[in-house]
């Protein structure tokens, strides 16, 4: 298995891999003009074509027989082109003495504040490859690319996670706020935010503070929670440095996570080796492996140990990466120390 740049003939297979993801994955509708549009993009953003502001670094994970199986993503920049939103929960304190009253209220602000950083999206993974170290490898693969090209990216990468929806795709949050300013079905406005429709939450979004006490019980409960299917995927990117800082999305109240780019794990610690194809040996321990190219970016996970500024792989990990004993990796442990294997 490889991660590696989308290719615009890989459009088909992103168009079914879309038509699979359900409700809560904006960045990728099921939309061929739209995906067409957004792969053509990205490949002028792998060809150092676009500005920060507008670059899409879309990558597809390809099993050995070539078959595209998964898809992950960076956004150069969030609301440099198109205004970015979240609400910021926040807290009103209402206090009388003479009364005896002391109210704490979390409140709900609109903000912009997550403006200019960039952004990990676009993650999905096919349910028959959801085994061994498939999903991580597809996320961290993301990470080892900002490690190996820091200026393309801010100085703070964040992550929407996908919030709280029901089987059939009903969100509690929505169903409470939302729905009353905008009179449409969660799936659909989550669709319009895919296809790059944001202007109507300007238009219809309240510019004022929301006291969530006017909201439903079931729509609290879920403020700044995932999707029970997002639970690891929010434990292992809490596992490589990012928390929530009470962001959360306008739409499901999924958390907005964050972390300062060089504090990211696999980036602070990734390391630029030499490599060297032989056995690695019963010691050997997974690593995540970039062969330090852009336009032509291979990435692949595989047991590997390190010796002396050597990083010690097997013949088809380096025929994956396309490269000869002595060429130049960048590479960091799969895992962090916490993280369960």
């Amino acid at each position: 298995m490889i991660v590696r740049p989308v290719r615009s003939s890989d459009l088909s297979a992103l168009i079914d891999l879309a038509r699979s993801t359900g409700t809560g994955l904006t960045t990728l509708p099921a939309n061929e003009e739209r995906l067409a549009h957004r792969v053509g993009w990205a490949e002028k953003t792998f060809r150092g074509e676009a500005g920060r502001g507008d670059a899409d670094y879309l990558f597809v994970l390809e099993d050995d027989d070539g078959r595209v199986v998964g898809i992950s993503a960076i956004a150069g920049a969030v609301g440099l082109r198109e205004p970015w939103y979240n609400f910021r929960v926040g807290l009103t304190v209402s206090a009388s003495q003479e009364l005896n009253i002391y109210r704490e209220i979390p409140t709900l602000f609109l903000a912009n504040d997550l403006t200019g950083n960039s952004e990990l999206c676009s993650l999905f993974l096919h349910a028959d490859y959801r085994t061994g170290l498939n999903g991580r490898m597809l996320s961290k693969a993301r990470m080892l690319f900002i490690a190996e090209f820091p200026e393309l990216f801010g100085n703070k990468i964040i992550a929407e996670m996908r919030g709280v929806s029901d089987d059939a795709g009903r969100s509690p949050f929505w169903e409470s706020l939302g729905r009353h300013f905008f009179k449409m079905e969660f799936s659909q406005a989550d669709y319009l935010t895919g296809v790059g429709n944001k202007a109507f939450i300007a238009e219809l979004m309240p510019k004022f503070p929301l006291y969530t006490c006017f909201l439903s019980p079931d729509a609290r409960s879920v403020i700044g929670q995932v999707h029970p299917d997002t639970e690891p995927a929010l434990a292992m990117l809490k596992s490589e440095g990012f928390s929530y800082q009470g962001y959360v999305d306008i739409f499901d109240a999924g958390p907005a996570i964050e972390c300062e780019t060089g504090k990211i794990r696999a980036v602070r610690d990734s390391e630029a080796l030499v490599l060297a194809v032989g056995t690695p040996g019963d010691d050997a321990t997974p690593f995540i492996i970039h062969n330090r190219k852009r336009e032509d970016c291979r990435i692949t996970a595989a047991p590997a140990r390190l010796a002396a500024g050597t990083l010690v792989v097997d013949p088809l990990t380096a025929k994956r990466l396309q490269l000869n004993a002595g060429d130049q990796v960048r590479a960091v442990a799969l895992s962090a120390a916490r993280e369960s294997k």
